[in-house]
Formats: C-alpha cells, sequence, structure tokens
C-alpha cells in the first residue's frame, strides 16, 4: 500500500497506478467482505427541500451545465458539497458547507449506527435493493473486494482533496456479491415496512431508504457476509480514494478509524442482477471520416444513413464491433485482422480478457490504428445513450465509438482472475442516488 501525501504518485500508468493504489498488502481487516453499521446523515427534507431536487446520480453522470441546472433549483443540492467546483466553491468551502448545514438543521445525524437498506423500483417493479453500510477496506490480494477496471491518478487525487477536506464520504460506491443468505431476507423484511423517505426523481426511479438498527440483526448480517466476495461495479475511482485517505491516516500514526472503512452499497445480485450497459467513448480530436478510412487496414466496415438499423446491427454483431460516428454516416466495424490482434494485444493477459470488446477497442483501433493518448482529457465517455454520444461527438467535430455491453459472466471472470478490464467497460446499475445519506469521517461518526 503506497503512503500517500498531498499528492498520489505521478508519472504511472494506469495499470501501474492501479496496482499500487488498490495495494498487494493491507491492514488486517477481518475474515472476509465487511459492511458496518454508521451513523448515517441525511437531508431534512423539510428544511432542505424536495429530496428528488437536492439528491442526484452519481457525480460522474453529472455535467456542468446540469449542475447549473441544478443549483438554480435552491441552496441545498448535494452537488454543493461532492461537485463544489462547478458551482465557484473550493472544496474546503465544501466541508464548511457541510458542517453549517448540519448546524442549521439541514442535515440529521441519526442518533444510532445502522445499516440502510436502499431499493431503486421502476412502475413498480424493483430493479434492486440492497444494504448501505461502511464497507472494509481490503487489499486486492486479500481477494475480498474485487476492482475489474484500472483507474487514473486524476480522478483519484480529486476525490482525495475533496475526501480529505470535507471529512466525509459523499456517496455510496457500488459493489454486488453472490448472497441468498441470511442477509437477503434480512433487507427483504426491512423493506416490508414503511421507509424512512421516498420519492420519485427525474430519472424516472422511484427511490427508498429504510433503517436497520438492531445490533442483533447487524450481528445476523456481519455473520452472512463472512467469507463472501464482492466485484466494485461502479465507484472504483472513489474505492481508490478510500484506500488512498486511509494509507494517508496510519502514515500519520492515526491508527484505526473510520479511514479504515468507506460508504457502500452491496447488491446480492442472486437477488437482483445488475444491469450492465456500455461505456461509448469519443474523441473530440479525431475526424470521423479520418476514424473509419484507419480502421479500414484492420475491420470491415458496413455503413449505415441512419442511427436506428445502425445501432441494431451493432446488437446483432458477433465478436469485438464498433459503431463510428460523428457525422451523417455512421460505420459499423466488424471481423477485425487477426494478424493485427496477434500484433497489438498484450500476450500476458488471458484470451478471455485478449477478446473483450474494449480490450481490443483501447489497444487495435484507439491506441494502433488512431494513435490516440490513453487519458480522459483525449477520451471521453457517455454511459448506456448512443445517441448522447452521437450527438456530444456532432458537436465537438470528433468521433463517437458506440460499443455492446461486456456480459457480467466476462467481467466477473477476468475480476477472478486477477485481472482487470479495460477502464471505462462497464456501467453498472441502476446506480445508488447521491445525496440519499452521507457518512462522517470524524472519529466519533460510526460510534
Amino acid at each position: 500500500m503506497p503512503t500517500v501525501d498531498d499528492d498520489l504518485p505521478s508519472g504511472l500508468g494506469p495499470e501501474q497506478f492501479s496496482a499500487r493504489i488498490f495495494g498487494s498488502a493491507g491492514p488486517a481487516a477481518g475474515g472476509g467482505l465487511e459492511l458496518a453499521p454508521f451513523r448515517g446523515v441525511r437531508f431534512v427534507p423539510e428544511v432542505a427541500g424536495d429530496l428528488a431536487a437536492v439528491t442526484t446520480p452519481p457525480y460522474d453522470l453529472v455535467d456542468d451545465a446540469e449542475v447549473g441546472r441544478l443549483l438554480s433549483g435552491g441552496g441545498h443540492n448535494i452537488v454543493r458539497l461532492n461537485m463544489p467546483r462547478a458551482a465557484g466553491e473550493s472544496y474546503r468551502e465544501a466541508g464548511e458547507t457541510l458542517r453549517r448545514w448540519l448546524a442549521e438543521g439541514v442535515l440529521t445525524t441519526d442518533p444510532d449506527p445502522a445499516l440502510y437498506v436502499y431499493e431503486a423500483a421502476k412502475d413498480g417493479t424493483v430493479l434492486q435493493r440492497g444494504l448501505i453500510g461502511a464497507l472494509g477496506l481490503r487489499a486486492e490480494a486479500d481477494r475480498v473486494v474485487l476492482p475489474h477496471e484500472n483507474v487514473f491518478p486524476g480522478p483519484v487525487r480529486d476525490r482525495l482533496a475533496l475526501m480529505a477536506a470535507a471529512r466525509a464520504n459523499l456517496e455510496p460506491i457500488f459493489l454486488v456479491y453472490e448472497g441468498g443468505g441470511d442477509a437477503a431476507g434480512i433487507v427483504d423484511d426491512a423493506a416490508r415496512e414503511e421507509p424512512l423517505l421516498g420519492f420519485r426523481a427525474d430519472d424516472g426511479l422511484t427511490h427508498r431508504l429504510w433503517r436497520i438498527a438492531d445490533p442483533a440483526l447487524h450481528a445476523r448480517v456481519s455473520a452472512d457476509l463472512r467469507g463472501k466476495q464482492a466485484l466494485i461495479a461502479d465507484g472504483h475511482h472513489r474505492y481508490a480514494t478510500y484506500r488512498a485517505l486511509q494509507a494517508r491516516h496510519h502514515a500519520a500514526g492515526d491508527g484505526p478509524g473510520p479511514w479504515d472503512r468507506g460508504l457502500a452499497l452491496l447488491v446480492d445480485s442472486t437477488r437482483f442482477p445488475p444491469h450492465l450497459g456500455a461505456i461509448h467513448r469519443v474523441l473530440p480530436g479525431l475526424a470521423p471520416g479520418d476514424a473509419v478510412e484507419r480502421a479500414r487496414k484492420a475491420f470491415a466496415v458496413t455503413e449505415f444513413g441512419s442511427e436506428s438499423p445502425a445501432v441494431r446491427a451493432l446488437g446483432e454483431a458477433q465478436g469485438p464491433a464498433f459503431l463510428v460516428g460523428g457525422s451523417e454516416k455512421l460505420h459499423l466495424l466488424t471481423s477485425p485482422d487477426p494478424a493485427a490482434l496477434a500484433r497489438v494485444m498484450p500476450s500476458e493477459h488471458s484470451a478471455r480478457w485478449r477478446c473483450l470488446d474494449t480490450a481490443v477497442l483501447d489497444h487495435l483501433l484507439i491506441g494502433d490504428l488512431w494513435n490516440v493518448p490513453e487519458n480522459e482529457n483525449a477520451i471521453e465517455v457517455v454511459h448506456d445513450d448512443p445517441s448522447a454520444a452521437l450527438d456530444r461527438a456532432r458537436r465537438a467535430g470528433g468521433t463517437a465509438v458506440v460499443l455492446n455491453p461486456l456480459k457480467v459472466e466476462d467481467v466477473l471472470a477476468v475480476a477472478n482472475g486477477g485481472e482487470r478490464v479495460p477502464r471505462k467497460s462497464t456501467s453498472f446499475g441502476p446506480k445508488p442516488r447521491t445525496g440519499l445519506v452521507l457518512r462522517l469521517l470524524d472519529p466519533e461518526g460510526d460510534r
């Protein structure tokens, strides 16, 4: 585990940086998967206003234009805390705002530690239900909390600065595990009661939250999770930030404390299988015509005049396939040349990894044929929505690459084999709503 001072290690590629930050060893953290109760911090609707208006999707799905719209609706939106720079404020000011809202009664801290049941439903159908708690942080080598993507220093440095200044976990990461045991029954029993809060948001989902305060139920959940293994579905950069903050405190001699855990939603995938969507790419600096001509060197190319049949053909394609757009025409890339793949795909990875669409995209298309640098400035991402990716590319004069989603079984197999899929390969959902419950990192916060 690296020692982290004010800045994270620099000059490392994503694989080397991820290996250091996720860690090959770490402080002892018990015998398995741990999700501890904590004193949740929640908005008080009578003071903060409508919960649908002050909560949001995860921070990395909210752009600056959306932040402006959210702020225009009132002063208590969660983006004031987890995206303060977009509101013209510093991370220090975000921490001050958090404490001021606590003092003014905008936010309240629950009196006793609890686990929280979170549910997302659409038109009466439950899409997701799981437990929010304080996840015990574990080194990757422990094979308890499995990352499946690499991370970049920039986003981790950003979240570390905010988390340290705010002294809080402002939104949960999202993990899945194969359960079916006692914890699943406890979750379902809680959801039969009247919820602590519930509302329909502009994402079309109804979000509900219940509180489990009984220590006997906490002990049963703990016993059921012991020996289990969880996959990080969403929030790799925030989990890396948890690890970095933990390292900072341990390096300072602070010993065990709230920094040894991080806010997380844990969903039993046997009860509520996650939706796995694609993450599309937008390359603002690459003209679409140039992109297609270079791709012809290693792919079969089929032209389409409109979006719907092109997206449908992409979904029906066998093997790695990509839809390239940004101008009036769209082009489907299929059947990558085996010789080209053998030349560029990393031999140290498994055969399953080398067949992933995102691996072929990164190494053959983006890295080789297009020669675009692998960084967050040259490549933008759009979750799930092909039309949004194509529109963004057209506005930028660049190229969009629309992908098929990976298969859940491939992601699990790669992670269990000690590998990670290429960054931004998966969009698991539904993602937990930000602002329903926060966790303070003050030493008394979990007592």
